[in-house]
């Protein structure tokens, strides 16, 4: 699959009455190649399931527009990322013009911005919006930021705050280049002006941009802008991980990695993959860890591992992928629940652990996709059987259409990141290359 030049992130929170509208406007974007990705923090008036048509990722985030931008930013694949507020509408113009400045050298840069409305102050905001942003190297999200994923990945993302998150993000882009600062020009809506009182509205923005500078609470600020608090999850309420784990058996494991291999190779790798993956999940200390084993739990390795690990043993049953995974969690009752498998290298505790995150804060689902098209990771708050019927395990259609599945069932997700997993000979070459910059152990291979 290639990988889009751009993705287009945007945050939402019950935006029935214009989300639709608002992305349609961006289907041409679409069709030139852009990627769009929507990230709900919770809505509670279908935004996410009017959204789904529209968009190429629809996924369930923490409330909070950074959590949500940095959500949809991992959930991602463009080389740059540009995150347009949803009241905010981008003009002809903006792949163009976005294109010559990243081609031109541009590591982030912003759009000016017009007001939507007709009151004559609005147009002394906007105009002082632009100027200010070109003299400071200081944008807001209302002028459609955008910035290149390496970049944006090296400052890890938005600081999750309340608010002033996007001049938190900018000063910190600005120590690394000044911004490309785009003649073309958004239009954002005028609702909170209008709302408010527009003089009533710009005098409270100078109040609290100054409270920011001077080292105010920014949740204190947030409070005073409007925003509500929202309601937060049990942050230690555990979560069960179950493992789908392959004994290290010669030519029964790691198959399709034979030919480049050989069996015992390949054997040696599961086996280092699956003590890694234990590793990680009891890291991530998020609940009770269980081993699901193949072709049975007797086997020397998996009783060593219960000695050594302390996990719970089960075997997973004779049936076809899709059921083997709804089983698991139907056992599992009407509990939260992680379910892995083993041949991903670049999990981390932090990883679980944000996938946890997304279940206490009312996610149906959560997913760790991969690069070849499939997920790695899917969490349920309790079981959906439905949801791994009828899909093209092994290929690259299979996270496509269990978005399709899940929009079918009306469930909420979240995307929480994206990882690669051994599948390939070229694989094992990552897989060698991360051992080795971790602790410089041997690589992999034909006379491991």
């Amino acid at each position: 699959m290639q990988r889009p030049e751009l993705s287009i992130i945007m945050p939402v929170l019950d935006e029935a009455p214009q989300i639709v509208a608002r992305l349609r406007a961006l289907q041409p974007l679409r069709a030139a190649g852009a990627e769009l990705v929507v990230a709900d923090g919770g809505s509670n008036d279908g935004t996410a399931q009017l959204a789904a048509p529209l968009a190429d990722r629809v996924l369930i985030a923490r409330r909070g527009r950074a959590a949500q931008m940095n959500a949809g930013a991992a959930a991602s694949r463009g080389r740059t990322l540009l995150f347009l507020h949803a009241d905010t509408t981008l003009p002809a113009a903006a792949l163009p013009a976005l294109h010559a400045a990243v081609v031109g050298g541009a590591s982030w840069g912003r759009f000016d911005v017009h007001i939507a409305g007709r009151h004559p102050l609005l147009r002394v905001v906007e105009r002082m919006m632009n100027w200010r942003s070109r003299l400071t190297g200081i944008a807001t999200g209302d002028q459609a930021i955008f910035v290149r994923r390496e970049v944006f990945e090296s400052l890890g993302g938005y600081p999750e705050l309340p608010l002033m998150e996007d001049i938190a993000l900018c000063a910190a882009l600005k120590r690394q280049a000044a911004p490309a600062c785009l003649r073309a020009t958004v239009t954002t809506s005028a609702r909170r002006w209008e709302q408010h009182g527009v003089l009533r509205t710009i005098l409270l923005m100078w109040r609290l941009r100054a409270a920011w500078f001077l080292g105010a609470d920014p949740a204190r600020l947030a409070r005073r802008y409007g925003y509500r608090p929202h309601a937060a999850g049990a942050e230690s309420a555990p979560i069960g991980i179950a493992v789908m784990a392959k004994a290290p058996l010669a030519g029964y494991s790691k198959t399709r990695l034979i030919p480049a291999l050989g069996a015992q190779a390949a054997a040696r790798l599961q086996r280092r993959l699956t003590l890694r993956t234990l590793a990680t999940a009891h890291a991530a200390g998020i609940g009770p860890i269980t081993l699901w084993c193949a072709p049975d739990a007797r086997q020397r390795f998996f009783c060593a591992l219960q000695r050594r690990c302390g996990v719970e043993l089960r075997v997973q049953p004779e049936l076809d992928l899709g059921a083997r995974m709804a089983q698991i969690f139907e056992a599992n009752g009407e509990r939260p629940l992680l379910l892995i498998g083993t041949d991903c290298p670049a999990l981390t505790p932090a990883h679980l652990a944000q996938a946890a995150q997304a279940l206490r804060d009312g996610a149906d689902a959560a997913f760790i996709t991969t690069e070849d098209g499939g997920y790695f990771l899917v969490g349920l708050q309790r079981p959906q059987p439905e949801l791994f019927a009828g899909i093209a395990w092994s290929t690259e259609r299979v996270m496509a259409q269990t978005r399709s599945r899940l929009s079918q069932l009306n469930l909420r997700w979240q995307e929480t990141a994206r990882l690669w997993d051994v599948d390939r000979a070229e694989d094992v070459a990552r897989w060698q290359a991360l051992q080795q910059a971790e602790a410089g152990r041997p690589a992999i291979g034909a006379g491991a």
